[in-house]
């Protein structure tokens, strides 16, 4: 939970439980004491800090899913590309994949790594406008395994968002694991202060993937983040040649349109199976660059443009996207 301490043991019930430094699990803690006596319920101190730090950034939108696999990095990776194509917009990327950061691979930004100033830890930087932050820019090679317990990717997480020095920011993109755990509770709770825009939604079209995004979804309800909608991925493959449509993860039970209409949210688009967007993404190059008039290149245009007018709608008057 995002209310554990760093240092708490296993199987801690948490700063905020009834059973808070009274449970079996509390004795020996070091800081029995004060969760019994109620002083560690306070809000975290962190997520005022945090939002006056990102009081700077503008737009704060969620990737989620709760199947792996679907293609929220590359989404992550394409929906940033698409925002900073616009010189007058700057665009930053936070991946709170803990133990599987793929951000770095696709941006092109593999061997980079934090620098430390006055002002915070600095991002790596894609383009002039297109910032990014991962904690594959703290490993010492892509192949080390991240073996932590939730505590301190809870930390990590907090750390991303009070000490990097994003500076004025249009949109910061958030890419995020597969689930509804760990991460995704500390993302909500540390931006809670800041505020969240909303959840893009990313699914493919199999039953097997809508079951697990239907709990990602209920997630959202629960946790009050706004949905801005779902985006259908490897939606059929189109042959570069004949332009046929094969139905690669053929949808069953409707696919993403058939749960957004019975959930009531809004279908994004839907973005065919292109070999060349994985290539894109393993040379760190953007798809929407190299193939601008492809139909997933395409797709994901309009995508982008629905999410910039959902971005421009809820701007507040004395800030205007």
């Amino acid at each position: 939970m995002a209310d554990v301490p760093n240092d708490a043991p296993e199987h801690c019930p948490g700063t905020s439980s009834d059973q808070a430094g009274k449970s079996s699990a509390c004795q020996g803690c070091p800081n029995q004491n004060i969760c019994a006596s109620g002083a560690a319920k306070a809000p975290d101190p962190a997520i005022e800090e945090i939002r006056q730090k990102l009081t700077s950034v503008k737009h704060k939108i969620l990737v989620l899913s709760g199947k792996g696999g679907v293609g929220k990095s590359t989404f992550s990776a394409h929906l940033s590309h698409a925002l900073a194509s616009d010189d007058s917009k700057e665009i930053a990327l936070l991946d709170v994949d803990i133990c599987g950061p793929s951000i770095p691979k696709i941006m092109g930004l593999e061997g980079e790594q934090v620098h430390q100033s006055g002002s915070g830890w600095s991002p790596v930087y894609v383009e002039d406008n297109l910032a990014v932050m991962s904690i594959g820019f703290l490993l010492s090679s892509p192949d080390d395994a991240v073996i932590w317990r939730g505590p301190k990717k809870n930390g990590m997480i907090k750390q991303f968002l009070r000490d990097v020095d994003w500076g004025e920011v249009d949109y910061l993109i958030v890419d995020t694991p597969p689930g509804t755990s760990d991460e995704h509770l500390s993302i909500v709770q540390y931006l809670s202060g800041a505020g969240i825009d909303g959840a893009v939604i990313i699914t493919t079209p199999q039953e097997v993937s809508l079951q697990d995004v239907r709990k990602e979804i209920r997630f959202c309800k629960k946790v009050k983040i706004p949905v801005i909608g779902v985006i259908e991925n490897m939606s059929g493959f189109v042959c570069p040649k004949c332009k046929n449509t094969s139905q690669i993860f053929p949808p069953t039970t409707g696919g993403a349109q058939r749960m957004c209409e019975e959930l009531n949210l809004p279908l994004l688009g839907r973005v065919p199976l292109d070999p060349r967007i994985g290539r894109s993404c393993d040379e760190g190059r953007s798809f929407l660059t190299e193939v601008p008039d492809s139909p997933a290149a395409v797709a994901y245009q309009n995508i982008v443009q629905k999410i910039r007018d959902y971005s421009s709608s809820h701007s507040t008057p004395d800030d205007p996207c």
